[in-house]
């Protein structure tokens, strides 16, 4: 295999671990925990792990053998920056409490699992994925960990291979399944511990205990400098707005943070939209007039950072694709079925543009429902736009130009090699999993806090996952789930977003991050993210 000069550089980088993890550790425990929210029905689906504590571990001079166990790891959902890392650390972590633990790989996600499908994962292996992106080492799947023959066939072949704990690596989901997984080995007494390690960019699997999912650290700091070289050209040419849809369909976390790191003129966030009941014409016309400002300034160009889910957050559009779902599957006739489109929907529906219409009613999923995702919203934003901008210059409100050019960043960021942040957190995460698994703890994700302190300072320890699970529908039944988090509209992320958008709006504020940096002062290599910063910094 071919290298690139940094990835032979970065495969000798040694992630730093906080102090806790650098020897034999001390197990703290903390009081009793209690779900989120549904206490009472969360208690009962998960009599086994539900209320443990919030464990810390601490320094110790007492060096732990641990017995030669096996360890499996499974890479589930879309891929993060930091993976291999977690990986990495597992390894590492195992070996350093006995060299004859040996570590498996269950191939293409959960179902490799559940198919039997591995790798035992060597030295020679883990070498050649250090510090690197991606989730090729194993592959990952979106498999759900749901049904008793699923996990029966799990413990089939960790029994086969000797497997004694097993690592699943994901989002909300993923760790939910991880949840139930544990739960219904502790109740087979089958010895098989569960772990869970918080992944995904889009950083809505946090809480008052997980600071950050990794990953997000290093799309954003991807996506920054992409914003930032498109805000230098749109700069320099001053011809153009710059329409860029980012990642982050069930919160805006982060185009939040590509707008704070960049500081653009418009950065709509879906949470202020749907609290605010805002309509697609208010969010049109709120633009409309931002490049009329601009352009009484002489300024006809800009950048609009917009959420990938946004759609799903306006309550009129919200509204609209529900008709539609439910017509277009009593009627065949596409026609037939928008005639009957209540008044307020159907004015919606011929308020947009034809293509972004036909899309609504002709791109179904195999359940029959409007493929919202493949939605351009860029694009139906700039028409719109467009539009209303000729209505100003007809009525001799907008002087200007207006030329649009629509992006999406998404898949950019998701397997970019792992920014500093990253790669010392994912191996933290890793090592500090493998300290669960010694202490016989399972249920728990993997837990690092204190991360905007110096990596020494970082805190180590683990959180009951039933902590932070409620009930909420899913598939028409009500399910345990671990809660997603949204922009918190009086959180200090959006209040700085809120301070300044006004001054962003019409002066050109640019920042421009430029690319991630590996080398260097630790000021300019070591920085969390600007929502972290802010989050911790508040408290």
């Amino acid at each position: 295999m071919t290298k690139s000069a940094l990835q032979i550089a970065r495969a000798a980088y040694q992630p730093k671990l906080p102090k806790a993890l650098k020897g034999a550790v001390a197990l703290e425990e903390g009081k009793a925990t209690q779900s989120v929210a549904d206490q009472e029905e969360i208690k009962k689906l998960f009599p086994n792990t539900y209320g443990m504590p919030v464990v810390t571990f601490n320094s110790s001079d007492k060096k732990v053998q641990l017995p030669a166990i096996n360890v499996g790891v499974i890479l589930s959902g879309g891929q993060a920056p930091g993976g291999h890392n977690v990986i990495s650390g597992l390894f590492d972590g195992i070996k350093s409490l006995n060299k004859d633990c040996k570590l498996y790989g269950f191939l293409g996600g959960p179902s490799g699992l559940i198919d039997h499908k591995y790798i035992e994962l060597t030295s020679g292996i883990i070498d050649e994925y250090r510090n690197t992106g991606g989730f090729d080492i194993i592959g990952s799947g979106r498999t759900k960990l749901e049904e008793q023959s699923q996990f029966d066939s799990g413990i089939e072949i960790c029994n086969k291979l000797g497997i004694k704990a097993l690592v699943i690596i994901g989002g909300d989901d993923s760790n939910t399944n991880a949840c139930v997984l544990a739960e219904y080995y502790l109740q087979k007494k089958c010895g098989i511990q569960v772990i869970g390690c918080p992944k995904t960019i889009d950083g809505d699997l946090k809480n008052d205990m997980i600071e950050t999912s990794f990953g997000f650290d290093t799309a954003c700091k991807v996506y920054s400098e992409v914003i930032g070289n498109i805000m230098r050209d749109a700069n320099s040419a001053k011809k153009y707005w710059h329409f860029i849809k980012l990642m982050g369909r069930s919160a805006s976390h982060i185009a939040l943070e590509c707008g704070l790191q960049t500081q653009p003129n418009i950065c709509i966030v879906s949470e202020e939209v749907e609290a605010k009941k805002m309509t697609l014409s208010q969010i049109v016309n709120n633009i409309a007039e931002t490049v009329a400002a601009r352009a009484e300034k002489g300024n006809n160009f800009g950048v609009v950072l917009i959420p990938e889910g946004l759609i799903e957050f306006i309550p009129e559009m919200k509204v609209l694709i529900a008709e539609l779902n439910d017509l277009l599957a009593k009627e065949s006739d596409v026609k037939a079925a928008v005639a009957k489109l209540n008044p307020n929907s159907a004015a919606v529906y011929a308020s947009l543009p034809e293509s972004i219409a036909k899309q609504l009613t002709l791109e179904r999923d195999p359940h029959g429902n409007v493929q919202v995702s493949l939605i351009e919203t860029e694009k139906l934003l700039i028409e719109m736009v467009k539009k209303r901008l000729a209505d100003m210059k007809a009525a001799g409100t907008f002087k200007g130009k207006f030329s649009g050019l629509g992006h999406f960043f998404g898949y950019e960021g998701r397997c970019a090699a792992p920014s500093n942040f990253d790669a010392d957190y994912c191996y933290s995460l890793g090592v500090n999993a493998v300290q669960l698994i010694a202490s016989s703890k399972t249920g728990y994700m993997s837990l690092i806090r204190n991360t905007t302190a110096n990596a020494e300072n970082w805190i180590a320890g683990g959180v009951p996952i039933t902590m932070m699970m409620n009930m909420e529908r899913r598939n028409g039944m009500m399910k345990p789930v671990i809660r997603k988090a949204l922009v918190e509209l009086t959180g200090a992320p959006f209040k700085k977003l809120a301070d300044n958008r006004a001054d962003w709006a019409i002066n050109t504020s640019y920042v421009y991050p430029g690319p991630i940096q590996y080398f260097g002062p630790s000021e300019v290599c070591d920085q969390p993210t600007k929502t972290l910063m802010l989050e911790i910094g508040a408290k």
